[in-house]
C-alpha cells in the first residue's frame, strides 16, 4: 500500500516542481500523508552513537554547505556566490552540466564546488538534511537523521548518501521506538548540548512523551537540555529560525512585531519563558538582540502576507547571509547583525521571490562541520565594576589531537594592537588572566589556541577583527544622572520625527528586568517595546509605529530604581 501512495505522490509532485514545493505540505501531501510511510532500509544504522556526543552549533567551522537545486535558482546562486568565499558548496541535483550553466550566467565562479546527481523532491535542505554530532566533543563526526515531516521520500533519503560522500557514520532516528519526526527549521542547538524547539516536535511524535523525546535527543544528539515553546498562531510551519536565532552560546535575536500585531503576543511570551527558565550553557542570563519582523510592501503582517523575517539567515564560518525585501528595514536589519557580530562579512540576499512558501536563506541550506574541530567554549567577560583584581578568561579547549598552546590577546586601544597571555591547561580547561583596569575602560580580548597537529582557531572565529568586549564601570549606587558608557541612560530615538520606524539605543549599568513602554499624550499606554532581563552595557530596540496615529508620543525605560522619558514625534 506504501508504494501505491508513493507512486500517486511522485506522480502529483511532479506536476509542481516548476515552480518548487512550498516549505508547508500541499492540499495534495496533506492526503497522501494520512497513509504515508516514511521510507526506510534495512541496513541502515538506527543505533545511537555508541559513546556521548556534541551537536555542532551553526558558527562553528563549516567545510561545507549543502544545497539542492531545484526552483528559485537566482536565490541559490547569490549564496553560492558568498558561501564558496567560506568553504565548499555540496550542490545536490540531478544535472551538474546545467548547474554549470546557469551558475556562469549568473556570474558565479565555478570554484569551491562539489555535485552529488541524487533524486530529491524540494530545495528545504534545511528541514530534510543531515545533523552533525562529535563523538567525545570533537572526535569522530557522525551525522543524525530525522524522519522529515513531508510526505517526500527523495528528501527524506538524502542524509545517507550525504554521510557516504563525507565517509562518516549515519545514525537514523527513523526505526520505531527510536523515530523521530522533526524539521531542521525547527531545532537551534548552541554547541554545548542545549537545543531549543517549538512544540510542534511534541505534536507531531504524539506517541512519545516529552520525557522519551529529551531521552531519544540526548542519545542521539547529545543534549542535556531541550526547551520547548508554543507555536505561533499564525507562522503556519511552526519552525522557529522564522523568528529566532542563536548567533553565539549566549545571545538570542528574537523577531519583533509591532505591540499586539501578528505572532508578537505570542513571541514574547516565548521569549519571556525563556529567559524565565533558563539560563545560558555557562549560567548567565541570555543577552537578547531584537530585530524587527517588517510588513509587506503594502503595509499588511501575518496572516494577511507573507511571513517577513530576517532571522531566517545562515552564518557559514565568517560570513553571515541574511535575507532582505527591498524593504526600509532592510538597512536596519543588516545594521543589527552587523552591530550584534562583529568582524562578520554581512550580505544580504532579496528572497520576495521566495518567501512566499515560507523560507529564506537558512531554510535553503545545510551545514556540514570539519573532521576534527579545534573547539573553543568560552563565556564572555561581562561588564565588572572590579578595578583591584586581574578578569579571569576561562575556556574549555579541545582538539583530538591534543592542545599545544592557547593564549589570550587583550588590548583596551585595538588600534595599537593586543597583548599577549599565555593560557595554563588543567585538563581541558584553559585560563588567563588580563591585568585589573581603571573604571570606564573598555577592554576587548579574544582567544587563540593551537593543536598538537597544527590546526589554529580562535575564538570569536572572526578575531582579531571580531572580538569580546567589556566595560569596567561602577553600575552600582547610581543616583542622579550616571555618568560612564555602560551607566543608565536612555537617548533621544533616531530619526525623530519618524515614519513609521526609529531606533532608540539606550544603556544599562546593571543587570536587570528592563521595560520601555510608549504612551500618548494622554498618558495611555500604546506600546510596549521591551520587557526582558536585559544585561548591562548598551543596547539598541526598534519600533514600528505603523499602527499608530501621527502626533507626539513620549517612551519611558525603566530598569531597577532608575527611569527617565523622553519624547518623540510620529509623522503620518
Amino acid at each position: 500500500m506504501n508504494k501505491i501512495f508513493l507512486l500517486i505522490f511522485l506522480l502529483i509532485s511532479s506536476s509542481v516542481f516548476a515552480q518548487g514545493l512550498p516549505n508547508y505540505m500541499t492540499p495534495d501531501e496533506q492526503k497522501i500523508y494520512k497513509s504515508y510511510v516514511p521510507p526506510s532500509s534495512q541496513t541502515d544504522d538506527f543505533n545511537p552513537p555508541p559513546t556521548r556526543v556534541r551537536t555542532m552549533a551553526e558558527w562553528e567551522e563549516f567545510q561545507s554547505v549543502m544545497i539542492t537545486w531545484t526552483s528559485y535558482t537566482s536565490i541559490l546562486a547569490q549564496i553560492v556566490r558568498y558561501v564558496q568565499q567560506e568553504c565548499k558548496v555540496i550542490i545536490v541535483c540531478t544535472d551538474s552540466n546545467s548547474v554549470k550553466t546557469q551558475l556562469t550566467s549568473y556570474g558565479v565562479p565555478l570554484v569551491n564546488l562539489s555535485y552529488m546527481h541524487k533524486p530529491y523532491n524540494s530545495i528545504w535542505c534545511r528541514d530534510y538534511g543531515p545533523w552533525c554530532v562529535y563523538t567525545n566533543d570533537v572526535d569522530t563526526m557522525r551525522i543524525i537523521d530525522w524522519v522529515y515531516n513531508r510526505p517526500r521520500p527523495a528528501d527524506d533519503t538524502l542524509p545517507a548518501p550525504i554521510a557516504r560522500f563525507f565517509n562518516v557514520p549515519l545514525h537514523q532516528m527513523t526505526n520505531s521506538p527510536n523515530n523521530i519526526t522533526a524539521t531542521g527549521g525547527n531545532f537551534m542547538v548552541d554547541g554545548n548540548n542545549t537545543g531549543f524547539s517549538s512544540k510542534l516536535i511534541l505534536n507531531e511524535n504524539p506517541g512519545k512523551t516529552e520525557a522519551e523525546i529529551d531521552t531519544m535527543m540526548n542519545r542521539y544528539m547529545g543534549l542535556k537540555r531541550y526547551a520547548f515553546m508554543d507555536v505561533l498562531p499564525y507562522d503556519g510551519i511552526h519552525h522557529i529560525d522564522m523568528h529566532m536565532k542563536l548567533l553565539d552560546e549566549e545571545t538570542l535575536m528574537v523577531g519583533q512585531y509591532p505591540t499586539g500585531v501578528a505572532d508578537g503576543p505570542q513571541i514574547e511570551l516565548n521569549l519571556q519563558y525563556i529567559l524565565n527558565n533558563y539560563l545560558t550553557c555557562y549560567g548567565k542570563p541570555y543577552k537578547v538582540v531584537r530585530i524587527p519582523m517588517p510588513p509587506s510592501a503594502g503595509g499588511q503582517y501575518p496572516p494577511n502576507s507573507s511571513y517577513f523575517t530576517y532571522t531566517n539567515s545562515l552564518i557559514v564560518n565568517k560570513t553571515v547571509i541574511v535575507p532582505i525585501y527591498g524593504f526600509s528595514q532592510d538597512t536596519t536589519a543588516l545594521r543589527i547583525y552587523r552591530d550584534a557580530m562583529p568582524g562578520y562579512k554581512v550580505y544580504g540576499i532579496d528572497c520576495n521571490a521566495i518567501i512566499p512558501s515560507s523560507g529564506a536563506v537558512h531554510c535553503i541550506t545545510k551545514e556540514i562541520g570539519v573532521y576534527q574541530p579545534l573547539f573553543i567554549s568560552h563565556s564572555g567577560i561581562r561588564n565588572t565594576n572590579n578595578t583591584t583584581s586581574s578578569y579571569e578568561v576561562k575556556a574549555f579547549i579541545k582538539h583530538k589531537s591534543g592542545i599545544a598552546s592557547a593564549k589570550v590577546y587583550w588590548s583596551t586601544d585595538t588600534s595599537l594592537g593586543y597583548n599577549q597571555l599565555t593560557m595554563t591547561q588543567a585538563a581541558d580547561t584553559f585560563r588567563a588572566y588580563i591585568p585589573a583596569q581603571p573604571l570606564n575602560t573598555r577592554v576587548y580580548y579574544y582567544i587563540s589556541a593551537n593543536s598538537v597537529s597544527g590546526k589554529t582557531m580562535t575564538k570569536p572565529i572572526t578575531a582579531p577583527t571580531g572580538h569580546y568586549k567589556f566595560l569596567v564601570t561602577n553600575a552600582t549606587g547610581i543616583s542622579g544622572e550616571p555618568g560612564g558608557v555602560y551607566s543608565y541612560s536612555l537617548s533621544q530615538n533616531y530619526p525623530n520625527p519618524f515614519n513609521p520606524t526609529t531606533t532608540i539605543n539606550f544603556s544599562l549599568g546593571k543587570t536587570g528586568r528592563t521595560t520601555i513602554k510608549v504612551y500618548d499624550v494622554l498618558g495611555r499606554e500604546v506600546a510596549v517595546i521591551l520587557d526582558a532581563v536585559s544585561e548591562a552595557g548598551s543596547h539598541a530596540v526598534y519600533f514600528d509605529a505603523s499602527s499608530l496615529s501621527g502626533g507626539v508620543y513620549f517612551y519611558t525605560l525603566i530598569s531597577g530604581d532608575y527611569s527617565v522619558t523622553k519624547r518623540m514625534i510620529l509623522i503620518k
